[in-house]
């Protein structure tokens, strides 16, 4: 059976596969779930951060929610992951949970207690750090614990650098020459140690040395480079879809948009990216969209957008919605974030 999360302006949807179609429940309505992890470790456990209501779970596969003890006084949820690696106690995985301004909440065991790591905010660049719609602050856009190294963490800080640590958040390397300034979301892969794809407001860039170098790989992507999300095929690294627009203000302004998806499907560094659009509604008017792969059926991938969720069964090529209702308000409501569990 699979599981979609997907987090709306202001609504929770847990979509649920069945025999009879998609079963879909709407949860934390008005609470601005902007962030979604499902624990690794445990199958009946799913994580919800919200704006500013603090950051819920589930134990019932989403069925019902609770909130957690973190205290997020002063601050805002904008990430949350889950290690695949480190397993915490009681069964849990270990629990990121990325804030504004920008520091990490740690958990081992479920989100009963917690550690503060903000070790980073005294690396050199962080004087520079600076979200532009509120200039004075920053925050933790995107945290990604590497599926490999239980130890390797990496953090995109919006805007202005991808930090990482490689022993497990006690100390923190700063950005390095020509990679992203401002990476939205960060994919590490099981297949390929030490490979990085980061969908960045500057671009497309990988690396393939845990991000001590990168290279931009815009080729097909035309006026296309503010990227948003990224996905990777479970079962093929080379295997790669990207949401992208011309800019920030065509990618979320609900009054101007125009946005696309783009795949790759390649081994070699000189591919190009091809449009992604049968089966997707039209760019125009369409938020840019988040995107996720199953974690554990090959070529299929799932994108949530203001106008549905649809999901592709053949790598990308083309897509079908999925049929669930999908209200009037749901069209003027950007989406925020998407975790598949199959």
């Amino acid at each position: 059976m699979t599981t979609i999360l997907a987090s709306l302006q202001n609504s929770l949807l847990v979509v649920d596969s069945s025999k009879d179609g998609w079963k879909v429940q709407e949860h934390l309505k008005g609470l601005n779930p902007n962030s979604l992890a499902f624990d690794s470790q445990n199958s009946e456990r799913a994580y919800c951060g919200t704006y500013d209501k603090g950051l819920w779970k589930t134990d019932d596969n989403g069925h019902t929610w609770d909130k957690t003890s973190l205290n997020t006084s002063g601050r805002n949820i904008m990430s949350l992951a889950t290690s695949s690696m480190e397993k915490g106690e009681k069964g849990f995985g270990k629990l990121f949970v990325g804030m504004e301004p920008s520091v990490i909440y740690s958990s081992i065991d479920g989100g009963t207690t917690w550690e503060k790591i903000d070790e980073f905010n005294k690396l050199p660049s962080s004087s520079s750090w600076s979200f532009p719609p509120r200039p004075w602050t920053h925050h933790v856009r995107w945290i990604e614990p590497d599926v490999n190294n239980k130890k390797y963490i990496f953090a995109a800080i919006e805007a202005g650098a991808l930090i990482k640590s490689v022993d497990g958040g006690k100390s923190w390397i700063d950005k390095v020459k020509d990679g992203p300034y401002d990476t939205h979301t960060l994919r590490t892969h099981k297949k390929v140690p030490q490979r990085l794809y980061s969908a960045a407001g500057d671009g497309y860039f990988e690396s393939r040395d845990y991000g001590n170098t990168w290279y931009r790989a815009d080729k097909g992507l035309g006026n296309h480079t503010y990227l948003y999300g990224v996905a990777v095929n479970s079962d093929n690294p080379c295997n790669i879809i990207v949401s992208a627009a011309s800019n920030a203000w065509k990618s979320h302004a609900i009054q101007d948009l125009e946005t696309f998806i783009y795949r790759l499907d390649a081994g070699e560094e000189n591919q190009e990216w091809t449009l992604s659009s049968n089966g997707l509604p039209e760019s125009k008017g369409t938020v840019i969209s988040i995107l996720q792969a199953n974690p554990k059926i090959r070529d299929e991938f799932y994108c949530l957008n203001n106008k549905g969720i649809y999901r592709s069964e053949d790598s990308g090529i083309s897509w079908n919605v999925l049929h669930i209702p999908w209200s009037k308000e749901f069209y003027l409501q950007h989406p925020w974030a998407l975790a598949v569990r199959e």
